[in-house]
């Protein structure tokens, strides 16, 4: 029953997070109080899908480090920078929503991308991989990208962010990978299938009193707001070509063309907005909280381009 209902899950994702701001902004006031409860529930989400990473496949990944490279140059070095440009030509001076495009684009990839890897049939042990060495990273990565590209302009705390992602990502990732690695991949088989649509369903809680927390912002539709919707949805789909593009232009085959396209393209987005409503203004979470509303639908979207794509090569 609850593999059932975690396929019905998948087929629904793009739908997910789109419904889940809507409640979120609408029910703020409700969902504000449980606002202390996100980091507990984000760090059942890590653990959830780190069951499937072990330290063989990781070994493997390190062994033939090109393609995590190629993952890591458009994750943390060419998006980054970006975001950072399109920011200051759309919206010059106003320095909280170019902290929010940067951040939206420095945190790590989404767990979610190994669905649609597994979805087109791309490199599971590779996304694995990306997935855990980048989340294992994460505590430095951003916080520091973060200073390099706002400096002190926006105020933060670094050591505050570190220990946030240490306590969300790394350490329930950790503890996951172990169990799997320990029990010879049993626990994924067992666990992991029970706890996936739970996972879907926090995903959609997180996204909800997250919104809540920013619902003024969103309440407000006006000229700024939609810019700013649509500015993320640009660098967003920027994200995922780019990473494809990257994948063909090194000559990668099909299935690490594949998982470097959505590894690429998709973002820890529910943590960059606990990161976001915890460490920075509520201006800032604006836009990573927009990208939300995107991130599966994009995903969809380019599930479909790599479709088409690679059958027209096999016809």
């Amino acid at each position: 029953m609850l593999h059932q209902f975690n396929r019905q899950l998948e087929r629904i994702m793009p739908l997910i997070a789109p419904s889940s701001v809507i409640v979120g902004v609408l029910f703020a006031d409700s969902l504000s109080q449980f606002a202390f409860l996100v980091p507990w529930i984000f760090a059942f989400m890590t653990f959830a899908g780190s069951l499937s990473s072990n330290f063989n496949s990781l070994q493997k990944a390190i062994a033939h480090p090109l393609p995590i490279i190629i993952a890591f140059l458009s994750l943390h070095i060419i998006m980054p920078l970006w975001a950072f440009a399109i920011g200051h030509l759309t919206f010059s001076g106003d320095m909280l929503t170019i902290t929010g495009l940067i951040l939206a684009m420095v945190i790590p990839t989404g767990i979610t991308s190994f669905i649609w890897v597994s979805i087109c049939k791309g490199n599971i042990a590779l996304t694995l991989s990306i997935i855990l060495i980048d989340t294992i990273l994460s505590p430095f990565i951003v916080p520091y990208t973060m200073s390099l590209f706002v400096g002190t302009t926006v105020e933060m705390n670094v050591s505050s962010i570190m220990v946030g992602l240490f306590l969300m990502v790394v350490i329930p990732s950790l503890i996951g990978m172990c169990l799997n690695q320990f029990t010879k991949g049993r626990i994924k088989d067992s666990w992991g299938t029970r706890l996936a649509p739970f996972s879907k369903l926090c995903l959609a809680v997180v996204i909800m009193i997250n919104c809540a927390a920013v619902a003024p912002f969103l309440r407000v539709v006006n000229w700024k707001l939609i810019l700013i919707a649509c500015v993320m949805f640009f660098v967003a789909f920027c994200g995922y070509l780019l990473a494809w593009c990257i994948g063909v232009l090194f000559k990668r085959d099909k299935e690490e063309i594949i998982t470097l396209t959505f590894t690429g393209g998709m973002r820890n987005i529910s943590a960059g907005a606990v990161i976001a409503v915890a460490y920075f203004p509520a201006a800032v979470a604006v836009p990573v909280v927009l990208g939300m509303l995107f991130q599966q639908i994009l995903a969809s979207i380019y599930g479909q381009l790599l479709g088409r794509y690679y059958n027209k090569q096999v016809s």
